[in-house]
Parts: structure tokens; C-alpha cells; sequence
């Protein structure tokens, strides 16, 4: 019999991708969302509207459901917990997306293991993220659910450019601007296309061995920030961009917001031991080279002026680093 997976979201980076996994895995998927991105709902799955914000209407999407899995994208805080895990039947399993950025910041051991302290004094997002790890963790067995927590780290597809700068640096590659590289760009960073974390993923749907356990599901590719620049350049027709080196704290300096994503997570190097997903999926590895991800990347922008949007604000930030922190003429 298959499994009834409810997705609540399903259209993002990575739960388009574990979504479209489950439906090539014979389960019957269903994505409860705001119906805002009809072209990311994977060939296959059911679709029903509604806010998660709005408890009547969630109840309403549930009904008649009885689903095995109820797989939460969403949520991010102990009381995104406390609403979700209510729509949960007893005896179904909850699969708590949380994140790698949750754990010690900076890690004083590499590579990190599931075992590794949740300490992020930097970020309030993964603050929030582990303390909502700790509230399924507490809640799931007295309503008799089973839990599953899995963090993601730094993961992509096509439509997402890993860089907080986003489209604006690689529009500035191609017009021969110069791009900023947060701290010295030779801080290692573990990177994961989508589809890789999928294949993973979909295997502890449903799966005993997976019941009150936390798992990273991560690449085992760690290209430094100035080799994941240069891919993403040469994808785009600039094998050589140029590249300045700004400390993150300088950075946060100028854009606190982008400041705290790179103090609470990118400024440190971080490899992951995937040692115990593999004992749920002893053949994962990686796919899905970042070279090749970021020629996916770049295809997808250039097919579409659209999508190709360079934001005013990155990129004055830009030009206001480069000119206190770029080398001077001589």
C-alpha cells in the first residue's frame, strides 16, 4: 500500500524537488500551500489551497486526508510547531524541516555530525529553527506521532542563485563590474543541488528507522566561496570575474541583514559527515557537481528576461564596498 504524503508547502527549492522524488516513488502526494506557484507542483501530486496561518482553512485541507507523512517545510518556530503537529493523526509520522545552520556556529569540530551541539549565538532564524527541533522532540510522542527532523544545508536548483547577492552579481560579471566575496573566499562551503537532497530524503519517508532521529542530508562537494563565484561566472560566460574580498564583518557593517547570514552561517567553513543517512541510503552521494548546477542555473535565468532582475539596493551595497574596501588605484 502506498504511502499518503501531505506536503504542507511543497512548491519551494527543496520541497519541489522531495515532492516530485515522492510522486516518482509511488506515493500519493498531496501539497497544501496558498496555490501561488502553480508551475513548481510536480506532475502528479494533488494540490489544495490554503494560508497555514489560517487554522480553520488547514483543518479544511486536511479533512478526509488520514495522511501516513505530513511533511513541514514551513515552520520555523516553537509555535509554527504547536499548530502543525495538530493536524497530524495519530500514528503518522511528522518530518520536520529544520536547518544545518541550527548547529554550532562557529563548529569547533569538522565535519559536523548529527551529534554536534545546536548553538548558533549569531542568528536568530537558527536560534528559532533549533527551538523548534526541540519542541517536536517533546510534543510528537504525546500525541502518539512519530517525528523525523532533517536539516538541509545551503541547498539549490535552478531557479535559486547561492549567492545573497543573487542575480545583481552575476549581472555585474557580465558587464565587467567588480562582485564582493565575503571574507578572505577561501572558507570552505558544503553545497547541495536539490535533486541529491531529494533521493535522500524521500527514503525516510515512512521509514521506522527514521522515527525520533535527526538527520543532515547534505552534498559532499565543499568548493570554497571564491570557487562556487567563479563556477557560477563561468557559467554565465565570464571564466575570470572579478572578485574583492570584504570581511563579513564590514559587511554587516553596511547591510546588518546580509551581515547575520554570513556571521551565523557562510563565514565558516562547514563539511557535514553523512555517515548516518547513509545507513538509510547506503549509495547517496553526490549527483549533481556545482559546476554543472550553476550551468542549470544560468540557463534558467538567460531563458527568461524576467526572472533576470537586478536589485538597486545589492547593488549600490556593492559599489559602496568595493569603494571602501576594493583595491586602490595605483
Amino acid at each position: 500500500m502506498s504511502l499518503t504524503v501531505v506536503f504542507i508547502g511543497g512548491t519551494g527549492v527543496i520541497s519541489h524537488s522531495c515532492a516530485a522524488a515522492a510522486v516518482e516513488a509511488g506515493m500519493r502526494v498531496v501539497l497544501i500551500n496558498r496555490g501561488r506557484a502553480p508551475e513548481r507542483v510536480p506532475i502528479g501530486a494533488e494540490v489544495r489551497s490554503a494560508d497555514v496561518h489560517d487554522t480553520e482553512a488547514m483543518r479544511a485541507a486536511f479533512a478526509g486526508l488520514e495522511p501516513d507523512v505530513v511533511v513541514d517545510v514551513l515552520a520555523f518556530s516553537p509555535e509554527d510547531i504547536d499548530r502543525d503537529l495538530a493536524l497530524c493523526p495519530a500514528g503518522s509520522q511528522f518530518v520536520f524541516i529544520s536547518s544545518a545552520s541550527a548547529y554550532q556556529t562557529p563548529p569547533q569540530e569538522l565535519p559536523v555530525h548529527e551529534t554536534t551541539p545546536l548553538e548558533n549565538p549569531f542568528w536568530s532564524y537558527s536560534r528559532l529553527k533549533a527551538a523548534a527541533e526541540q519542541r517536536v522532540a517533546e510534543l510528537a510522542p504525546s500525541r502518539d506521532v512519530h517525528y523525523t527532523i532533517v536539516r538541509p544545508s545551503h541547498t539549490y536548483d535552478e531557479t535559486y542563485i547561492p549567492l545573497d547577492t543573487g542575480w545583481t552579481a552575476i549581472q555585474r560579471m557580465r558587464e565587467g563590474r567588480p562582485v564582493v566575496v565575503p571574507g578572505d573566499g577561501t572558507s570552505l562551503w558544503t553545497i547541495t543541488h536539490a535533486r541529491d537532497f531529494a533521493r535522500a530524503f524521500v527514503h525516510l519517508l515512512g521509514e521506522p528507522r527514521a522515527y525520533g532521529e535527526a538527520f543532515h542530508i547534505t552534498g559532499d562537494e565543499a568548493p570554497t566561496w571564491d570557487a562556487i563565484h567563479r563556477m557560477l561566472g563561468a557559467a554565465a560566460g565570464v571564466p575570470d570575474p572579478h572578485l574583492v574580498h570584504v570581511a563579513s564583518e564590514a559587511i554587516a557593517a553596511v547591510d546588518p541583514e546580509w551581515g547575520v547570514s554570513l556571521l551565523g552561517d557562510k563565514a565558516h567553513s562547514m563539511l557535514f559527515d553523512n555517515s548516518k543517512i547513509r545507513t538509510i541510503v547506503p549509495d547517496f552521494k553526490t549527483q549533481t557537481r556545482f559546476a554543472d548546477g550553476a550551468r542549470e542555473i544560468i540557463a534558467w535565468y538567460d531563458a527568461d528576461p524576467a526572472r533576470r532582475v537586478v536589485d538597486p539596493q545589492v547593488d549600490d551595497i556593492l559599489d559602496r564596498l568595493i569603494a571602501a574596501y576594493g583595491p586602490r588605484p595605483l
